[in-house]
């Protein structure tokens, strides 16, 4: 089977005209003693925060019945704020994020909350084979030079009684990073009662073209009372791991992670074993699913105890890249005017393996002409009284 990947109400809007200017922010998003509330239907906003390279940056907020609320911007399919509640009622945000528009926009940004592709993560010297020809690429991380995270998307509201969704569309066009064929890529984010944030990811070709989409949030569940996620139990439901070089490029071989520093298969904390990775530093390694079958499985599970927030995180994809945020520091500054820390979050990055055109062992990522592309993620939130 070719599974190509199968599967408001805000206290205030304040006009941005440029891209320093603040984002609108809500009295939860500023970690004011907010509790969550029943509300009659999920809504959905459109506010206008500027331009950026000529055009029209929005955000939309995305509200559900029970108050939790989701942001996202047309740059670079970005998730801006996920706001819900932990368990006292109190309501926080559990993504790490920036105040303005240029801080998303800015060079070396580290890419928070954006869709990563036409390939995300890596390809080994920036280049691939297919159907007998070679491609040379502008980059080998995160789609090129400027991926998928730096692109200006379509955007359109999709309001419902039951849900809200925003769908976000790209054309990338043949030969753009050096990819083959015009790829028209669809991203559906929609919030449910059930306090579920789907990522629906569709796209097609008009040339054959390696495809793996991913979204880059940072998770701290403490709800800003935590500046790291080292105390974070998690669980990922994976046996094995893919060997890396030093730069991070697989090598084709899969490792056992039972007895390791990478088994996580029982919950633990995040910081237990780090010091054990490969260079101290933390994660940053792609886990190999148990439950890869193309459907949609639960495949992680994070708790944080200040604050009783449970993550669980369920796709249809093959592998994850767990990331812990080794590359935060702060000379970076985050929301409300706050640096950020190392290990102050991490990443459950659903998708393919790297590199995958170059190593025919992998699950294949090439998408053809007269087939869609499809993959979906689910994160969804709850408490632990």
């Amino acid at each position: 089977m070719k599974n190509v990947h199968l599967p408001i109400r805000l206290s205030c809007f304040i006009l941005i005209i440029c891209n320093s200017v603040t984002f609108s922010q809500t009295s939860e998003s500023k970690h004011k003693p907010q509790r969550s509330n029943e509300f009659e239907k999920p809504s959905i906003r459109k506010t206008y925060l500027g331009e950026t390279d000529g055009q029209k940056i929005y955000q939309y907020t995305l509200r559900n019945s029970k108050g939790m609320i989701v942001k996202v911007i047309n740059y670079g399919a970005t998730i801006t704020d996920i706001i819900t509640a932990d368990r006292h009622g109190t309501m926080s945000s559990v993504v790490l994020g920036f105040d303005t528009l240029a801080s998303y926009t800015r060079p070396g940004s580290p890419l928070l909350g954006s869709v990563v592709g036409r390939v995300a993560n890596r390809i080994s010297n920036k280049s691939f084979t297919l159907d007998g020809k070679e491609y040379i690429l502008t980059s080998n991380i995160h789609g090129g030079l400027r991926g998928f995270h730096k692109r200006i998307w379509r955007s359109e509201e999709v309001p419902g009684s039951k849900e809200v969704s925003v769908k976000l569309t790209y054309l990338s066009i043949d030969g753009e990073e050096g990819f083959p064929g015009n790829l028209t890529t669809n991203v559906l984010y929609t919030l449910t009662n059930q306090n579920e944030l789907k990522i629906t990811y569709t796209a097609t070709t008009d040339k054959a073209t390696p495809v793996v989409l991913t979204n880059h949030s940072y998770f701290n569940l403490s709800g800003g009372k935590e500046d790291k996620v080292l105390n974070t139990e998690l669980c990922i439901a994976a046996d094995k791991y893919l060997e890396a070089t030093k730069d991070k490029m697989p090598t084709g071989n899969f490792l056992a992670v039972k007895g390791t520093a990478y088994d996580f298969n029982t919950p633990r904390k995040i910081g237990q074993r780090i010091a054990e990775t490969t260079d101290g530093s933390g994660y940053d390694h792609v886990y190999v699913l148990r439950k890869a079958t193309g459907k949609l499985a639960l495949i992680a599970t994070a708790y944080e105890p200040v604050s009783g927030m449970v993550l669980e995180v369920r796709t249809t994809e093959p592998g994850v890249v767990f990331y812990t945020g080794n590359n935060l520091s702060s000379t970076i500054i985050g929301r409300d005017g706050k640096p950020f820390t190392k290990h102050g979050g991490f990443c459950l990055e659903t998708q393919h393996f790297p590199d995958s055109p170059n190593h025919p062992n992998f699950p294949s990522t090439i998408l053809r002409p007269g087939e869609t592309f499809r993959s979906q993620t689910v994160f969804k939130f709850s408490v632990r009284k």
